[in-house]
């Protein structure tokens, strides 16, 4: 055995990290396939699991920036696909990948797919009821929309062959899986729409028979949901069986189970016509029965009721002198009635005539007039009244008459009333005021009175 040489002995920190250089760089970025197991989210917000297979098995490790633009539910045992780097845990020395990114794989992938397209068209308004038109069972030309080698066409023509064979049927034959049907079909509606008014197509039938989700992809296709939405012809969408659901379901006219059950909804069954002629046919005989009978009851009738002309001439001949002798009476009653109303109302308008109406007015004139007088009469001798009693209550409190009684008042030489001694001055002039004259006098001598 060849021995090492000492300068080239490695730390198994440096093996580890000369390991990881290399895979990180000869690997920077794969896509891998498997199933999630051992799932583990610890409070750091990290995800570690394994992806597995039926023989293998590998470590992952996502960190909590790029988790969060998972659209999905991770779990263990869901089948995906991740994107990311491969590298070792130097620590522990395993290999692992390190993932950016995570996708349902498979069926998975297809049914968020799902998902998100039908959330999204339903709120666009594709999917709403009063949009939809309905679809009627007395088509007599539809349009089908299939594979020409399909079990769903066979079903179609059977279908309409048994309950209406006078529906015209004309086929725009499409691939109904794989990556052209999409295309194929949105081109079969434009078609079948552009010819419309030439063929006389009235309805659509767009389906295919059962299948997994890959085979009933094509109908989930956006471009195919709008196409039907846009068309101008009502459409049946009848894909798969009565537990499968497409895009195509929710955004037609009308959702059958399966091709042949959209057959049934859009005819209408010859037997079910027979009977109903056979019906129609045998209440026209009663009504024509019946209308015969009751024609021959009044045909019996006019015989028996025929008279001879000139007892008719002599019936006629009483019944007119009847009528005018109604008519006479009836004129005198009018006439009376009419008198009756023109006295009445010739009583109302003397009533109302203008000098009798002056007459009354002018009398209700002078009654006012004499009432006037007497109030005012009345009114004077009661303020004559008053004015004596104020005189002689203005004479008692007068100072002139106080005056006239021998009182004087004096005033000095400015005028202002003495009302006492202490007021007067000797030598000052002194106005004295008696009843009829007023007297100027000079102070000599001022004799208080004690009091």
């Amino acid at each position: 055995m060849q021995s090492v040489p000492e300068s080239n002995v490695l730390s198994v920190s440096g093996l580890n990290r000369l390991a990881k250089s290399l895979l990180e760089g000869h690997f920077p970025a794969v896509r891998v396939e498997g199933e999630i197991s051992n799932l583990s989210r610890p409070s750091s917000g990290h995800w570690y699991f394994t992806l597995k297979d039926q023989s293998a098995q590998l470590r992952c490790a996502m960190f909590a920036g790029n988790n969060r633009r998972v659209r999905f539910k991770a779990d263990s045992g869901l089948q995906v696909t991740v994107r990311g780097r491969l590298s070792i845990y130097e620590g522990r020395g395993d290999y692992q990948l390190i993932v950016d990114s995570m996708e349902e794989a498979g069926a998975g992938a297809l049914q968020r797919a799902f998902e998100l397209l039908k959330a999204k068209l339903d709120e666009e308004g594709l999917f709403r009821a009063d949009i939809k038109r309905p679809l009627r069972d007395d088509y007599h030309h539809i349009g089908l929309i299939t594979s020409a080698t399909g079990a769903a066409v066979q079903d179609l023509i059977s279908v309409f062959g048994r309950r209406s064979p006078t529906t015209r049927l004309t086929l725009f034959p499409i691939a109904v899986q794989g990556a052209q049907a999409p295309q194929e079909i949105v081109r079969a509606i434009a078609n079948a729409n552009r010819l419309a008014k030439k063929l006389g197509l009235q309805a659509l039938i767009v389906g295919r028979g059962g299948g997994s989700i890959e085979d009933l992809q094509a109908f989930n296709e956006e471009s195919v949901a709008r196409a039907i939405a846009s068309s101008e012809l009502p459409v049946c969408s009848a894909v798969g069986h009565e537990t499968d659901f497409t895009i195509a379901d929710f955004v037609a006219d009308l959702r059958a189970p399966t091709p042949s059950a959209a057959a049934e909804l859009l005819s209408q069954n010859q037997e079910d016509l027979l009977q109903s002629l056979n019906a129609a046919r045998a209440r026209l005989l009663a009504l024509i029965q019946a209308r015969l009978q009751a024609s021959r009851k009044n045909l019996a009738w006019l015989v028996r009721s025929l008279k001879r002309p000139d007892r008719l001439l002599a019936e006629q001949s009483q019944h007119l002198d009847r009528l005018e002798l109604q008519l006479a009476r009836a004129w005198r009653m009018r006439t009376q009635r009419s008198h009756s109303r023109v006295a009445l109302l010739d009583q109302r308008l003397q009533a109302q005539s203008p000098n009798q109406r002056l007459t009354r007015v002018e009398q209700q004139l002078n009654d006012r007039k004499h009432r006037l007088m007497r109030a005012i009469k009345t009114l004077i001798a009661t303020k004559s009244a008053n004015l004596g009693q104020l005189t002689r209550s203005l004479d008692t409190v007068s100072p002139l008459a106080t005056l006239a009684r021998g009182y004087s008042i004096s005033y000095d030489a400015n005028g202002a009333l003495l009302r006492s001694a202490d007021q007067a001055q000797t030598g000052a002039k002194l106005s004295t005021k008696v009843a009829d004259g007023l007297i100027i006098s000079t102070i000599d001598t001022i004799e208080k009175e004690s009091r």
